[in-house]
């Protein structure tokens, strides 16, 4: 009923920049927050950046200052627009929703999953 679909991972050289997008779309009552996570290799999945519904914004440490996650909230859409991008970056990034939708209670929703490699 709430479905997520990403967009703009690819192959970037380090120090490159890509834009990832995510929108939300279905029964949607209310979308409290957005965000993107990252799994890299044969690591957990964590936390890259979210921001709620009033511009409250979360980055990890790791991405401070080259990241910046934006949304759309009209169009019920999240970016991440990803600067000095450097090979540790490399991962599958995963889009987020915190959802109310219709008959369903407030629950987060997942992407597929984008692939974003950094390597020259």
């Amino acid at each position: 009923q709430v479905q997520l679909v990403e967009s703009g991972g690819g192959l970037v050289q380090p120090g490159g920049s890509l834009n990832l997008s995510c929108a939300a779309s279905g029964s949607i009552v209310s979308v409290y927050a957005m965000g993107w996570y990252h799994q890299p290799p044969g690591k957990q999945r964590e936390l890259v950046a979210a921001i709620t519904n009033r511009g409250i914004t979360n980055y990890a440490d790791s991405v401070k200052g080259r990241f910046t996650i934006s949304r759309d909230n009209a169009e019920n859409t999240v970016y991440l627009q990803m600067n000095s991008l450097k090979p540790e970056d490399t991962a599958v990034y995963f889009c987020n929703a915190d959802v109310r939708a219709t008959m369903i209670s407030r629950r987060p929703y997942w992407g597929q999953g984008t692939q974003v490699t950094v390597s020259s």
